[in-house]
């Protein structure tokens, strides 16, 4: 199983992001939220970021949360349907509640069963 997460799998541009924005369609919870696209045209996949200042004012601390959110998209993106993901850190979240962003991650974006 492929388990990159190469630029194929990223929103990059401003359009990209500005796409999934116009949609609207979002859910949030404590710690993330998600705001997702219609079907794309790629037929996979692909995951944007946000992560502000305001959340978190250290560049060490925004890296992180941004590291284990495309951790977590790397090992499920083959369980997600062909949408355009872009994922936005409403509250910082450290090593000690890191399990709890990934549960969250998962009840945000994973298809309902």
């Amino acid at each position: 199983m492929d388990n990159r997460f190469g630029k194929a799998y990223r929103l990059l541009k401003t359009e990209d992001f500005s796409s999934v924005f116009a949609f609207k369609k979002q859910r949030s919870r404590s710690l993330i939220q998600v705001v997702q696209s219609d079907n794309n045209a790629f037929g996979h996949a692909r995951l944007g970021l946000v992560v502000s200042k305001k959340a978190a004012k250290r560049a060490n601390r925004r890296n992180f949360m941004k590291r284990v959110i495309r951790d977590w998209f790397r090992c499920n993106k083959h369980q997600l349907p062909a949408r355009d993901y872009v994922v936005r850190v409403r509250v910082a979240f450290d090593a000690d509640t890191v399990a709890e962003a990934r549960q969250q991650l998962a009840e945000l974006m994973l298809p309902r069963k």
